[in-house]
């Protein structure tokens, strides 16, 4: 494992705000991110289509027409930069020829703008993790593990200039976990395979993208946290249960920049906030601008430490104005052009405590993302120095929040919701001390998922 960051990079939770990171990066052409502007983030995928040999003309036609129309709205509403995110669909990572190949359609274009309109911008590239496709996953070797790698080094060399992930190591243990409500399991899945899993990708995926001077962007607990906050909005988890595992899934993803990524993290990374406060990188987040993609509880406060804002992914479909992918883009110009008016006249603190306000007590998965929760779920994992034990720490802090709302009537949860808090916090105190002890209590119930190869066990 990488060396723990044990210091935070603000003094409180007052130096978290939108726009501003202790670390701005520099990257693309000509933008700064995290150095006193917020940029839109423009994410675009294809509309129901079959990609293969046949269709891949129209698959290429696809994303000339979104970026074309995503530039040129850009460039009509004068807007001072933008990040475009292309995530690879399954088979243009199975395919690298094909990822790379729009790579640089994407990256020619945006070389174009800056040519003709001056218009800053950067490429993120996200392959698809594409290692669990069997079963136990095998994630350091075998097919698949040479395909994704095959993908990633195509794309950096077609001219991706962020590059990101959204990995899957111990999501085959999390999901089991989660349907359950098991929190030794989603543990054993968050605090102890997962990160296992990112130290070894990400110190190769940061050797890979220095490489090529790329900037390694940063991981997300898309898969962990993100599934666990749809299951609840379907009724399905209990609310505190998501809130939990958002708080957890931050430990998990610091490990990327505890290997050398530098931001900005990935939009669908609620747990970015944490990330910003420990290491002072830029993040990227998304709200209610990404309700193309999913429902949220957070469409406020997901903003209000945001360096990009993004639309998280719109599909190349037909709207009464014009396109999605060009529509969603006018909708984050116009949101970033609010925030930075407020920075450059003051209000930026204000406008933060007001994007937090409107959202912070009306779900305990909005009550772990305000700028003084962020702080202290911070402090509580850089005080710790593995990451079983700060994952721990993550969800203690977590669930005192949440009990600290209800306790002052600020928070209103459900007698069932309540039930969960009072589970939660029993199961948290009977967990083993060692994450060695964690895996041996938990062989007979999750040992058949996954390989232990995979995590070096």
């Amino acid at each position: 494992m990488p060396e723990p960051a044990r210091a935070l990079s603000v003094d409180g939770p007052d130096d978290l705000v939108f726009g501003r990171a202790r670390r701005p990066l520099s990257c693309g052409r000509g933008l700064l991110v995290g150095g006193g502007e917020v940029f839109p983030e423009v994410n675009f995928t294809l509309p129901p289509i079959a990609i293969s040999e046949s269709s891949w003309r129209e698959v290429r036609r696809h994303y000339e027409e979104m970026i074309q129309a995503v530039l040129r709205r850009a460039v009509a509403l004068q807007a001072p930069g933008l990040v475009v995110e292309f995530e690879l669909l399954p088979p243009m990572t199975e395919r690298p020829a094909w990822g790379a190949e729009i790579t640089a359609l994407l990256r020619e274009e945006l070389e174009r703008v800056y040519e003709t309109a001056g218009l800053r911008t950067a490429l993120r590239v996200t392959p698809v993790d594409i290692r669990d496709q069997g079963r136990p996953p095998r994630l350091r070797d075998g097919a698949a593990a040479e395909r994704l790698f095959e993908s990633i080094q195509a794309c950096l060399e077609a001219g991706a200039e962020i590059l990101s992930i959204e990995s899957v190591g111990g999501k085959e243990v999390h999901d089991q976990a989660l349907m359950f409500g098991d929190l030794k399991g989603i543990l054993l899945g968050l605090g102890v395979l997962a990160a296992r899993d990112m130290a070894w990708l990400w110190s190769r995926l940061v050797d890979r993208c220095r490489a090529r001077s790329a900037v390694p962007g940063g991981d997300s607990a898309c898969g962990f946290a993100n599934t666990a906050m749809q299951l609840a909005h379907q009724r399905m988890l209990p609310e505190v249960l998501a809130a939990v595992v958002r708080a957890m899934g931050a430990a998990r993803s610091l490990v990327a920049f505890e290997c050398g990524a530098v931001g900005p993290s990935k939009d669908c990374a609620y747990e970015g906030p944490v990330i910003k406060a420990i290491t002072g990188c830029p993040i990227s987040m998304e709200g209610k601008s990404a309700s193309c993609a999913h429902f949220s509880p957070l469409g406020n406060i997901a903003a209000a430490m945001c360096d990009l804002w993004s639309n998280e992914s719109v599909q190349n479909v037909r709207l009464l104005a014009g396109s999605a992918p060009e529509v969603y883009t006018e909708l984050l110009i116009y949101d970033c052009r609010l925030m930075n008016a407020a920075a450059r006249n003051g209000g930026a603190r204000a406008l933060r405590d007001w994007l937090t306000a409107s959202d912070e007590w009306l779900s305990p998965q909005a009550v772990v993302l305000s700028p003084e929760a962020t702080w202290e779920i911070a402090r509580a994992i850089a005080a710790e120095d593995d990451p079983y034990r700060r994952t721990i720490a993550a969800a203690r802090t977590a669930l005192a929040l949440i009990r600290g709302g209800l306790r002052d009537g600020r928070l209103t949860l459900a007698a069932k919701e309540q039930q969960w808090l009072v589970r939660l916090e029993r199961e948290l105190d009977g967990l083993p001390a060692t994450a060695e002890q964690l895996v041996a209590d938990a062989e007979a119930d999750y040992g058949p998922f996954y390989d232990r190869a995979s995590y070096g066990l």
